[in-house]
């Protein structure tokens, strides 16, 4: 392209300088204007084909602009880690575990629900499921009500349990975890139409805040963010209302449970996340993990090793994503 352009104002010069000198001959013969006529139309010619050459360039270099821009990678999606690489487990003797009878809870989706057929689904269900496949061991998971998994498992009418149950003193004195396979976190939200980069005490001083009145949240609010204007709501819609309808700044409450708000239809698309994630145990919790009978160290080592496995594999972070598209850290 620029030596077409070059060529051209190399050309047109010189047909200005012939045309000059042949008008300005004494003696215009009618040679020389027949001359300076097909210097014109070649020149015109010229004009014509660059005009069609930068039109069509015109044309293209958006194309390939628009084409780069689509094949631009996205930023890699962030999936939190809770395993440590550098205390990899040794693998356990699996010799005398065959078969693993995991119990869920009946309806907290989408960590553990009903499909459409009736059977086990969700994000531990199919977690579940990654364990076995990795020790290579039968699977079979039930669903029960939440308030009869512990006494289950006592009984010995299952093996573990995977049921998003916090690991606590109180829950510890009833059974023995496995190590975390996630953990619980908060999160600020604000309308779209407003976003917050980042969230301190001083950024939040004087704006109203959304949260469940008597939970962990609004206990950690009114300690850590002692200027802000905390309102109680009686249940986590309610306060998710106030913000939706701007009758607050901030809403504050569980990360899980707002990130499947913010991905579904109920937020119709208000609002959006501030911030980072807050996950100090003393408020929000240990971390989630499998339950097993007390004493079961066989089974727990077994379950630890297949979790650090899924995840060292890149399966953990594949499941992640297909259940919590919006980030709940």
């Amino acid at each position: 392209m620029p030596a077409l352009v070059a060529g051209i104002h190399v050309f047109l010069a010189d047909f200005h300088l012939k045309a000059w000198m042949a008008g300005t001959s004494p003696a215009m013969t009618p040679n020389r204007w027949f001359y300076v006529l097909r210097l014109t139309a070649t020149t015109f010619s010229l004009v014509i084909l660059a005009c069609a050459v930068f039109a069509a360039a015109g044309d293209t270099l958006p194309a390939r602009a628009q084409v780069a821009v689509a094949h631009r990678p996205a930023a890699p999606a962030i999936v939190p880690g809770f395993w440590d690489p550098r205390r990899r487990p040794e693998r356990p003797d699996l010799a005398r575990l065959t078969a693993i009878r995991f119990m869920t809870e009946v309806d907290y989706p989408p960590f553990n629900f009903a499909g459409p057929d009736g059977n086990p689904a969700g994000f531990n269900v199919d977690l579940a499921r990654m364990v076995c496949e990795e020790l290579k061991v039968t699977c079979t998971v039930q669903m029960r009500r939440f308030d009869t998994l512990f006494d289950s498992l006592d009984a010995s009418r299952g093996d573990a349990v995977i049921a998003s149950i916090a690991v606590s003193a109180q829950t510890r004195r009833r059974v023995d975890f496995s190590d975390p396979y996630y953990r619980p976190s908060a999160r600020f939200v604000v309308r779209a139409d407003a976003p917050v980069d980042a969230v301190t005490p001083e950024a939040i001083e004087g704006k109203k805040v959304a949260v469940v009145a008597g939970s962990a949240h609004e206990q950690y609010l009114r300690t850590l963010f002692t200027e802000a204007d905390v309102r109680g709501y009686p249940d986590a819609e309610a306060a998710r209302e106030a913000l939706r309808h701007g009758e607050v700044d901030f809403l504050f409450g569980d990360g899980f449970a707002l990130s499947f708000w913010l991905n579904g239809a109920s937020s119709a698309g208000c609002c959006a996340f501030a911030g980072g994630s807050f996950i100090e145990s003393r408020y929000f919790g240990e971390g989630i993990g499998v339950a097993v009978k007390r004493g079961n160290e066989t089974l727990r080592l077994a379950i630890n090793w297949a979790l650090f496995r899924i995840w060292e594999t890149g399966r953990f972070t594949e499941l992640w994503l297909r259940y919590f598209p919006i980030s709940p850290f």
